[in-house]
């Protein structure tokens, strides 16, 4: 089974000079092998990873607005993602499962395009305790992956705590323990409408929660979407029969 890495990598635990926090996983292709030890919990998410220079945009639109709200905790520009499914805390036996069941999940689809537009906040702008930025482009494609995800994670023993509930695509840019304010900071990122990139390939990464300021991610498998289909040359048109 092919438990390929992104050439830029994904949301690990070092950072790349492309500002991403993509790194290849460490483990063999296929298995999970000393990902976690024995009879330990894994905090496990699958996710897309926009290109570095589309997370640029955004954080320099982004950049301006954080000094004004230090109620907010910020998130880590190098772990910027969207979330394709929460999985909470997985066993080892059903994380190695996962990566037959995500692999087949990415081949089922095609690479399609997206990109980050508008702004908003959950539950609430004026009582926020999550600030987002939204996504345009191809929104049934990134929802149809979003479910053969889920389904996939179910079948491996690992379903999503929130199976069921709306997807809602997203972007978190902070977050805040304390509902606050959110209304100038939404206003401000409404109109943005960000370059179109290509989401091709899905990761599951593993979050581990500590005593820093952010999680700290590990890529674990990265798998490709399909490529999308090329034209096929026009068939020249039979030449016309005689008396017709």
């Amino acid at each position: 089974m092919g438990n390929e890495a992104h050439g830029a990598g994904l949301l690990g635990e070092r950072v790349r000079s492309e500002r991403t926090g993509l790194v290849p996983p460490t483990t063999p292709a296929g298995t999970l092998r000393s990902a976690a030890a024995p009879g330990e919990l894994m905090r496990l998410f699958v996710a897309i990873a926009p290109p570095a220079a589309v997370l640029d945009e955004l954080d320099a639109l982004a950049g301006p607005l954080r000094a004004g709200r230090e109620d907010l905790r910020w998130t880590n520009r190098e772990a910027w993602h969207v979330t394709l499914a929460f999985l909470g805390q997985v066993d080892e036996s059903a994380a190695n499962r996962l990566l037959r069941r995500l692999e087949n999940a990415a081949r089922r689809h095609h690479v399609f395009r997206l990109a980050f537009s508008g702004a908003g906040a959950f539950p609430d702008q004026t009582r926020a305790n999550v600030l987002w930025s939204g996504l345009s482009g191809d929104r049934g494609a990134l929802a149809h992956l979003a479910e053969s995800v889920a389904a996939g994670a179910s079948r491996a023993g690992a379903p999503p705590p929130d199976k069921g509930r709306r997807f809602r695509p997203h972007l978190t840019l902070a977050r805040c323990r304390m509902p606050a304010d959110a209304t100038e900071l939404v206003a401000a990122l409404d109109g943005y409408q960000g370059p179109s990139w290509a989401a091709d390939r899905i990761h599951l990464v593993r979050s581990r929660l500590g005593a820093t300021e952010y999680p700290r991610f590990t890529t674990l498998g990265s798998w490709p979407l399909r490529p999308l289909r090329t034209p096929e040359k026009q068939r020249p048109l039979d030449p016309p029969r005689p008396g017709s």
